[in-house]
C-alpha cells in the first residue's frame, strides 16, 4: 500500500469516527432533552422550589461524576441523572408560567428561540467545518465572569445583574455550540458524553436565559 493509500485510509477512518460521535451525540442530545422535559413535568405543580445553593451544589455535582466517568458505562447513568435533575429544578417554573397569562407563549418564544440559535450555529460549523478552537480564550474568561457574577448575584440580588448574566449566558453558550461542535467535526473530539452534556448544558442556559429575558420584558420578574 502506497502513502496516497494510506493516506486515503487514514481521512475515511477519520470520517467514519467524526460520524459516529456526531450520530451518538445528537441522539443522546434528544433523549437527554426529552427526559428532561418528562422530569419537568413531573414537578410542574410542585409548591418547593430547590433553593439557589443546593441546585448549584447537586447540578455541579452531577456534572463533576458525568466528566470523571465519560469512558465508562456509568458516563450515562450519570448525564441521565444530571439531566434529569435540571429538568426538574425547572419544573416549578414552567407550571407558574403555563398557569399565567401570556406565559404559554414565553416559553414557547423560550423553545423556538433556543432550537433556532442551535440549529442556526450547529449548521454553520457542520458545513463550514470551520475550527473554533481561537474561541477557546473566550470561553475560559467568560467562564470565570459568569462564575463570578453568579456568586455576586447569590449574595447581593440584583435585577440588572440577572439581566445582564441572561446576555452572558446566551453569548456564552452560543460561542460552546459553535467550539464544541467544531471540535467533534474535526476530531477534537471523541467522546459523545463528554460532547453531548457540553451542548446540552449550552441549551440549557441559553434556553432559561431567553425565559429570564423574556419575563423582565414582559413585566413578569
Amino acid at each position: 500500500m502506497n502513502q496516497y493509500d494510506v493516506s486515503t485510509a487514514h481521512r475515511q477512518e477519520s470520517s467514519v469516527a467524526v460520524n459516529k460521535v456526531l450520530k451518538n451525540t445528537y441522539w443522546l442530545l434528544a433523549l437527554t432533552l426529552a427526559f428532561s422535559a418528562f422530569t419537568a413535568m413531573l414537578s410542574m405543580n410542585a409548591t418547593v422550589q430547590i433553593s439557589p445553593l443546593i441546585f448549584l451544589v447537586i447540578a455541579y455535582g452531577l456534572l463533576f461524576a458525568t466528566h470523571k466517568l465519560a469512558n465508562s458505562p456509568w458516563g450515562l447513568a450519570t448525564t441521565f441523572a444530571f439531566t434529569g435533575f435540571m429538568g426538574y429544578a425547572i419544573g416549578p417554573l414552567m407550571g407558574y408560567l403555563m398557569a399565567s397569562q401570556g406565559g404559554s407563549e414565553i416559553v414557547m418564544t423560550a423553545l423556538g428561540g433556543t432550537a433556532f440559535i442551535f440549529f442556526g450555529l450547529s449548521g454553520w460549523a457542520l458545513v463550514s467545518r470551520k475550527d473554533f478552537s481561537f474561541l477557546s480564550g473566550f470561553i475560559a474568561a467568560g467562564a470565570l465572569v459568569l462564575i463570578a457574577a453568579i456568586v455576586i448575584s447569590l449574595i447581593w440580588p440584583m435585577p440588572a445583574l440577572q439581566l445582564a448574566m441572561s446576555v452572558g449566558f446566551m453569548f456564552f453558550s452560543s460561542a460552546v455550540i459553535l467550539f464544541q461542535t467544531g471540535q467533534i467535526v474535526n476530531g477534537g473530539e471523541r467522546n459523545y458524553i463528554l460532547a453531548t452534556i457540553t451542548l446540552y448544558v449550552s441549551l440549557y442556559n441559553i434556553f432559561m436565559s431567553l425565559i429570564h429575558l423574556l419575563m423582565a420584558f414582559s413585566g413578569d420578574e
